[in-house]
This record gives C-alpha cells, sequence and structure tokens, in this order.
C-alpha cells in the first residue's frame, strides 16, 4: 500500500482531470461540427441524405456508448489501424455527441414557422442565405440552452474512457484506489470533481433556460 495523503490523492486527481476536460472538448468541439454538417445535408435534401442521418442517429443513440469506444479502440485495430487510446476516445464521443446534437439542433430549426421560410424564400435568398440570415439566427437561441446541457453528458460519458486504458478522472482515481486501498476518499473526490465540473454547465444551462422563457 502507497501512503498517500489527501492532499496527494487530490493533486494526482486534479492532474487526470486536464485530460477529462480536453477529451470533452474534442468530444463536444468535433461532435458540433459533424452534427451541423448532418443537420444541413438533412435540410438541404440532398438525394439520400435523410436516409443516411436517420440511421446514423439511430446508430449512435441507439447503442450504448461504451460498444462504441471498444468498436473504436479493438474494431480499427482489426482492420490493420492500431489507434491510440486518446485517438479512440475522441472518435467514439464524437460520433456519439454528433448523433445527439444533430437531433438537438434538427429540433429547433424545426420550431421555426414555416412562414419565417416561406417569407426569406420570397425574396429569393438560397438555401444557405436563408439558413444564414433567417433560420439559423432564431434557432440559435433555441438551441443554446439544450445544448449546453447535452455538455454535462459529454463530460460524464468520458468516464467510459477508463475502459479502453484511457488515463482520465475515473481511470485515475481507479489506479490512485488500488495503490493506496482507499476508495471511498478516492471516488468521493472523484465524484465532487465530477460535480465541479458539470454543476456550472448545469446552472448555465437553467440560467438561459429561464431567459429564454422571459424572452418568449
Amino acid at each position: 500500500m502507497v501512503d498517500f495523503s489527501l492532499w496527494d490523492i487530490l493533486r494526482n486527481l486534479l492532474l487526470a482531470a486536464r485530460w477529462t476536460v480536453a477529451l470533452s472538448l474534442i468530444a463536444f468541439v468535433g461532435g458540433g461540427l459533424v452534427g451541423l454538417a448532418l443537420l444541413v445535408a438533412r435540410i438541404a435534401r440532398w438525394p439520400g441524405a435523410d436516409r443516411f442521418v436517420r440511421g446514423y442517429v439511430q446508430l449512435f443513440q441507439g447503442t450504448p456508448l461504451l460498444m462504441q469506444l471498444f468498436l473504436a479502440y479493438f474494431g480499427l485495430a482489426l482492420i490493420g489501424l492500431n489507434v491510440s487510446t486518446w485517438t479512440a476516445a475522441g472518435v467514439a464521443l464524437t460520433l456519439y455527441a454528433s448523433a445527439y446534437l444533430t437531433e438537438i439542433w434538427r429540433g429547433c430549426v424545426n420550431s421555426i414557422p414555416r412562414g419565417q421560410w416561406e417569407a426569406s424564400g420570397s425574396l429569393a435568398l438560397s438555401l444557405g442565405e436563408q439558413l444564414r440570415h433567417v433560420i439559423l439566427p432564431q434557432a440559435l437561441r433555441i438551441a443554446i440552452a439544450p445544448t449546453v446541457g447535452f455538455a454535462v453528458q459529454v463530460v460524464k460519458g468520458t468516464a467510459l474512457a477508463s475502459v479502453i486504458g484511457f488515463i482520465e478522472l475515473t481511470k485515475a482515481g481507479t489506479m490512485i484506489s488500488n495503490a493506496t486501498f482507499r476508495p471511498f476518499t478516492v471516488y468521493a473526490c472523484v465524484a465532487l470533481m465530477y460535480f465541479a465540473l458539470c454543476f456550472p454547465i448545469s446552472a448555465w444551462s437553467r440560467q438561459l433556460e429561464r431567459k429564454l422563457h422571459r424572452a418568449r
């Protein structure tokens, strides 16, 4: 057993928390970019796009994130692509986040009254101009709160990356617990750190929802 003080435990967990934050940002930003591309493809009604996006969303929403992480790490190795845990976790969480974000944003776009589309179309605006100048600015106001709220799910989802050996907060907690034989203390600290990461995001999401409700 290694004799760790409480400060030693917290210091090591804080170091690991950096990678939780970094992976969360990669997943959220990457998922946002992929999700936006899927949304535009669906709105533009490119041939086969709607069927593809629906299948994509059903695949990643209908399977456990844990399984997606396993497939990203071990599945790519089977086809000769030996990827790092960083890459596998980043890819799996990006695809997972994109499936949810594109659906969140599609609902926000669909909530815009049809008259807005017709009015902008009567001005001879192209689809890109309609989205940029009329539709997306209105949808953005509606999308902010649920998008920020989903960020909490992304942060918590990074904990599953520990199963493929990615050393983030949960994995570090397991390693420290095994070394110190103080699981209650270690995992209590891990839980508090996740709370410290997620609570401000949740509070901000609720605040945005209240502001949106008052604006309506």
